[in-house]
């Protein structure tokens, strides 16, 4: 497992809020041998031990990825494939708002999110679970069935801390390939490539409305909900989609670096992200260059990338009921 450095402490408290049940749908589940948590869908057995919300349904997933491997000055470039189980696999949307300070960045978000829709729609239909977190959005979908699956999920206790923010691992990772933390004018987004850097205003942190939340999606941004959801549902298998992939994608408690330290299998998305970055800072290369240069180092240091064609079918033969 990856050694974590610098830690910060999740603040919030994670107590389970149970709903009640009226008298009949306890007396429908008690002849079923289970207890409904009714919003959620969260089920429990007699004995009160929780079980999954999502269906398990068989079905492989056939995970092209892309890594780098250390060799001798630099690097060699590895193509594979690996079977994931859908019923093993989550997807982390991160961040994807309906707008953004910097509006270069908004553009992008636009254009992306009716293809990360399609991509996560196919793969929920698959079995795979679907987990959207934009980031101080939260508290705009609490009375949703959507936060109440995440705020029920069974606790777990994490090997390592949840850390609040995860920065660069000096011990760990390489130099970082752009410049990424110049404001300007009078922006205070840093790594913005719109022509002048307007004053910061609050935007609408809302879910991008061309991204659907449905069916047994969950909905938070707290590092630490987001575990018991995950161990609760078996989802060992994580894919993180979203902006942006130099800072929060990265960074944030439920992101890439925070994942590998719990010991998940971690993949980015590579076709389904963006970054930061001006093109009038170092290296002076293209935005869309500057992208590839974060995906390059997420893939030499952290884990693999894929595209998203990776995660809407499954293998033939994987899918149908056991021992077909």
């Amino acid at each position: 497992m990856i050694k974590p450095y610098r830690c910060f402490f999740p603040f919030r408290n994670q107590g389970i809020l149970m709903k009640h049940i009226t008298r009949r749908e306890a007396l429908i589940t008690a002849s079923q041998g289970v207890a409904m948590v009714t919003m959620s869908g969260i089920s429990r057995s007699a004995e009160g031990t929780p079980t999954s919300t999502i269906p398990k349904v068989p079905g492989d997933l056939a995970i092209d990825w892309r890594r780098r491997e250390k060799l001798g000055d630099g690097f060699r470039v590895i193509h594979e494939t690996v079977p994931w189980k859908a019923s093993e696999t989550a997807i982390i949307i991160c961040d994807m708002w309906a707008d953004h300070p910097c509006k270069m960045a908004a553009m992008r978000v636009n254009r992306m999110a009716p293809k990360m829709n399609e991509v996560v729609s196919l793969a929920r239909d698959q079995g795979v679970a679907i987990i959207h977190a934009p980031s101080s959005g939260v508290k705009h979908y609490e009375e949703t069935p959507f936060r109440e699956r995440m705020k029920q999920a069974t606790p777990a206790k994490p090997p390592v801390p949840i850390q609040g923010w995860c920065y660069l691992n000096a011990e760990h990772e390489g130099p970082w390939p752009i410049v990424d933390n110049i404001k300007r004018d009078d922006a205070k987004v840093t790594g913005c490539d719109d022509p002048v850097g307007a004053p910061h205003i609050p935007t609408d942190r809302h879910q991008h409305p061309a991204i659907d939340i449905t069916g047994y999606d969950g909905m938070s941004d707290n590092g630490q909900e987001i575990y018991n959801f995950l161990e609760q549902e078996g989802r060992n298998n994580i894919v993180l989609m979203g902006v942006h992939t130099n800072m929060c994608v990265l960074g944030r408690p439920f992101g890439i670096r925070q994942q590998k330290y719990l010991g998940k299998n971690v993949v980015l998305c590579r076709d389904l992200t963006d970054a930061l970055y001006d093109p009038r800072d170092k290296p002076y290369v293209s935005h869309a260059r500057g992208v590839e240069l974060v995906i390059e180092h997420i893939e030499k240091y952290w884990c693999p990338s894929i595209l998203g064609q990776s995660l809407t079918k499954t293998t033939e033969g994987t899918n149908g009921p056991e021992g077909s």
